[in-house]
């Protein structure tokens, strides 16, 4: 029996146009070319790079098109290909929700059923920029150090199988070797994901493989390819199945691949790419600057950091999702305690109030629409913890400051590892270190002894914090105070 409401198609949104309030593209999709390859091609780009994208092409048109490639998972191919690359972006305010139908994204590959085929694209002339968001783990590098990986395993056989990559970092070296052998000019890397002057960490990354595989091609890349700087701000909560029902009452068209996002976005891009050529992102509010990094240090301390203190300690009171915890008021008056340790710690902005920024994002956090799982944003706290909280951490220690908030949010992520609530639930550990996690946890005696073995996990703390008497004694009193009275009584304070 045919299902009664039509799929969300090139052929559908013709014969059953949706209401006249979701906005449609107003470009001619038959003219877009692979401008743009986007690696890892998940809710929060569909909902924030390729949202600026279709807002320039509806404002004037052009080529820039973009296909998606996933590293792991043919998900978004079999959602998104049916559909002929349309989706849906439902944006949830206070006030209410909007829908539009996004046109720009002409197809998506996955990786490991032909990664030759992705090098051939991402080394086809047509591609200009490629563009991650792979997440922190994806990068496999030392987040205490920023070091590439030569042990993890995926480099490893990438490094033994150039040709055949598995990784990102492995994915551009293929590719940049075939554009310089053929003697093509490369194409502009553009990093979007959630790390510390994330254009030259990549450079480094990149670099530092290709010296292992071809020397030459390390200083190609080193002099030739471009490695633009971004700072990306969007909440972007995991899609559920109410979403797909709310997008199917505004359209009328059943969307396998939606996406959700808040009304807020902010995206800061160092103008640095190859021949100037880039879609004309500032008509879309994009901010283009010399120096990405005084955005990228606010946005990472004051509100990612926050993010992870407030999924930690609100997960292990009980709340799955950021407006509950953010309406907790032990847990709002502790984010209040936090954000005044950090603030002073982070350079503003030109033309940036440090305190205007973060009563904003205590109103985005405490936007009833968008469901944000806390658990969402605990995960892969190895490689957020370094950035987000540590480094903030460093610099009070330096300065002789205390750190009794920021020492709270470790102590909770310590906590959080350990696998259950206060109320005995189970919460799962996902991160990329899990074993390493796990097994200092195993190795430790009472509470204290496991609190020990997880700070010396050097991967994470690096040497000089687990030396550092100051940060041991902070993390340890605050960690106690959880184990003793709960979450909500240790973050009122």
């Amino acid at each position: 029996m045919p299902d009664p409401m039509p799929r969300l198609s090139p052929d559908a949104l013709a014969a059953h146009p949706p209401p006249a309030g979701v906005a449609l593209p107003r470009y001619d999709r038959a003219r877009l070319s692979p401008a743009i390859v986007h690696l890892g091609l998940g809710a929060f780009f569909r909902a924030h790079g390729a949202l600026l994208t279709e807002d320039v092409l509806n404002a004037r048109g052009g080529d820039w098109g973009i296909v998606g490639v996933s590293l792991q998972r043919p998900d978004q191919r079999d959602r998104l290909g049916p559909q002929g690359g349309l989706y849906t972006a439902l944006e949830r305010g206070p006030g209410g929700a909007r829908a539009r139908v996004v046109g720009n994204l002409l197809g998506v590959h996955v990786a490991p059923e032909d990664p030759a085929g992705v090098v051939a694209l991402l080394a086809a002339p047509e591609t200009r920029i490629v563009s991650l968001t792979v997440t922190e783990k994806g990068y496999c590098h030392d987040p205490a150090t920023g070091r590439l990986r030569e042990d993890h395993p995926d480099i490893r056989h990438d490094l033994a199988s150039p040709d055949a990559p598995r990784t990102a970092v492995g994915f551009l070296a293929a590719a940049l070797r075939r554009r310089r052998d053929a003697g093509l000019r490369p194409f502009t890397v553009l990093c979007c994901d959630n790390l510390p002057d994330n254009g030259a960490l990549l450079a480094g990354l990149v670099r530092a493989f290709a010296a292992r595989v071809d020397p030459g091609l390390a200083d190609w890349v080193a002099e030739a390819v471009p490695f633009p700087s971004t700072m990306v701000d969007r909440i972007v909560p995991a899609t559920v199945e109410d979403d797909r029902a709310e997008v199917q009452a505004a359209t009328g068209l059943r969307d396998e691949a939606p996406v959700v996002h808040e009304p807020f976005r902010q995206w800061v891009i160092e103008d640095r790419f190859e021949g100037g050529d880039r879609p004309a992102w500032e008509l879309a509010g994009a901010q283009l600057t010399a120096d990405v990094r005084p955005f990228e240090h606010m946005k990472l301390r004051l509100l990612n950091g926050a993010h992870s203190a407030l999924a930690y300690l609100g997960t292990l009171a009980g709340h799955r999702t950021i407006v509950e915890a953010v309406g907790d008021p032990a847990l709002a008056a502790y984010l209040a305690r936090l954000w005044a340790e950090v603030r002073p710690m982070v350079p503003p902005p030109p033309g940036q109030g440090l305190e205007a920024y973060t009563d904003e994002l205590l109103a985005r956090f405490g936007n009833p629409a968008i469901r944000h799982l806390t658990a969402q944003i605990a995960m892969d706290g190895s490689q957020k913890l370094p950035q987000r909280l540590l480094s903030t951490v460093r610099e009070r220690l330096a300065a002789g400051l205390p750190i009794p908030a920021l020492a709270l949010a470790v102590a909770a992520w310590a906590r959080h590892a350990e696998g259950l609530d206060e109320t005995g639930a189970p919460i799962e550990l996902r991160d990329p270190l899990a074993p390493a996690i796990r097994a200092a946890l195993a190795s430790g005696g009472d509470a204290k002894a496991r609190l020990g073995a997880l700070l010396g996990l050097e991967a994470i703390f690096g040497t000089d914090l687990p030396a550092h008497a100051g940060f041991r004694a902070a993390v340890a009193g605050a960690y106690e105070r959880l184990l003793a009275s709960g979450a909500r009584a240790a973050a009122a304070g």
